[in-house]
């Protein structure tokens, strides 16, 4: 694909409409992440009856439901993750953070591309939720559904193996992100009141290394699921907060993760107000 074409077809931005939509799709993922975190610690210590199971994105989208006024804060929400969505194609097409069109350019424009279209069919769940349509969209038995079909093709086992990698691969960048500092490389953190710096610095760190072991878990069950040839080993992410319940001292472990969720979910509004949006092509 060549990105430049493309790009060269798409009228102009205007930099406030990039702002805004980056900012609002920023906060929107915070107050998920921030949602996964509390379900998740919750679940760790069986406060409130609540279970490992359902606690993906979509689970988030129920308890927001079920809120007083759930559904307007939902569709905020839903607004949010399309902003968001939005915004990563934007970076991905029109290359305001000029990567530029060589392998390296590409492939991070080609991440950008990724994870716009990851949170589009967020924000299509979300509004599922909202008219009440939701179904079984988005949860870890799709995604069982979806491993258990390419199982049953040649090279079924070799796909999904190398789909667990690709997986703890984006597991690991996350953490490395976060122990080189360069999950801050975009955000003024001259402009954070200096009494809550520190705070902010290592919620952000804590955060990334919390989402690395989350991704990198995912990965490694599916390359469970490949060498077992057994789809019910794969999933997301409640699959991998159940698998971390059952290990020794599980509920510290998935404590500990919980709270580095929400600590990244903190820091993700930090970005919205802090980050410096990149809007000229």
């Amino acid at each position: 694909m060549n990105l430049s074409s493309i790009s060269s077809q798409i009228p102009s931005t205007q930099p406030q409409w990039v702002k805004r939509f980056a900012k609002l799709g920023l906060a929107a993922k915070g107050v998920v992440y921030c949602l996964v975190g509390i379900l998740a610690f919750m679940a760790a210590f069986e406060i409130g009856g609540r279970s490992e199971r359902n606690l993906n994105k979509q689970g988030v989208f129920q308890f927001i439901m079920d809120q007083p006024f759930g559904q307007f804060l939902l569709a905020l929400v839903a607004v949010g993750l399309v902003c968001y969505a939005l915004w990563r194609l934007t970076q991905a097409f029109l290359d305001n953070e000029r990567k530029g069109n060589d392998a390296k350019g590409i492939g991070r424009r080609a991440g950008y591309a990724f994870s716009g279209l990851v949170y589009g069919f967020l924000a299509y769940g979300s509004l599922r939720t909202v008219l009440g349509s939701q179904g079984n969209q988005g949860g870890d038995s799709t995604r069982q559904t979806l491993v258990r079909e390419i199982l049953q093709k040649p090279f079924g086992q070799w796909l999904i193996g190398l789909a667990g990698l690709c997986i703890i691969g984006i597991g690991l960048y996350q953490i490395y992100r976060a122990l080189s500092g360069k999950y801050l490389k975009n955000v003024q953190t001259s402009s954070i009141k200096t009494e809550l710096k520190e705070m902010i610095i290592r919620s952000g760190k804590v955060g990334y290394i919390a989402r690395g072991i989350v991704w990198g878990l995912i990965g490694y069950l599916f390359i469970k699921a490949a060498l077992e040839a057994n789809a019910s080993e794969a999933g997301g992410s409640s699959t991998a907060f159940a698998f971390l319940e059952k290990a020794s001292y599980g509920s510290f472990l998935l404590g500990a993760v919980a709270l580095g969720l929400f600590c990244y979910g903190i820091f993700m509004f930090v970005r919205a107000r802090y980050e410096v949006i990149n809007t000229s092509s």
